[in-house]
């Protein structure tokens, strides 16, 4: 083989190297998110009001996850409710539980505060964003 069938042959190889490099990063990222935990990396937020249910549902000094809706209520005092999309602003996945005031990513571990919002452990770096709540006969609309 000559020099320069040499040279040609690892330009080829390196190009391979590359695409296969590529095409492996793209299969890992396509893997941090699920058809049924995303929402295409843009958190959840109801364009139109919905209904959650009985606002007793969610205790006074606590949080509920309507996981199904991929929306977060606290309940700060008597009468006050903050809510939040339920899904990560890392890779979309939607939060699985409340545990100590805090609502968790069951993808990468991140965990945010279910009263504001706020990233408390990474990956993520973004707060979940706000969503208008309010009470209605006895019941909480979100949206």
């Amino acid at each position: 083989m000559s020099a320069s069938q040499s040279a040609a042959r690892r330009t080829v190889l390196k190009g391979a190297a590359a695409l296969a490099g590529a095409v492996g990063t793209g299969a890992t990222l396509a893997a941090c998110s699920t058809e049924t935990n995303s929402g295409n990396g843009t958190p959840a937020v109801p364009a139109a009001p919905v209904e959650l249910g009985a606002a007793a549902e969610v205790p006074v000094g606590g949080a509920k996850l309507y996981r199904e809706k991929k929306l977060i209520v606290s309940c700060p005092a008597e009468g006050q409710y903050k809510a939040f999309s339920a899904q990560c602003t890392h890779a979309g996945c939607v939060l699985d539980k409340i545990e100590k005031g805090e609502g968790n990513c069951p993808c990468h571990g991140s965990r945010f505060d279910v009263n504001t919002g706020k990233v408390l452990k990474g990956p993520a770096t973004d707060p979940l964003p706000a969503v208008p709540v309010k009470t209605e006969n006895g019941k909480l609309i979100a949206g």
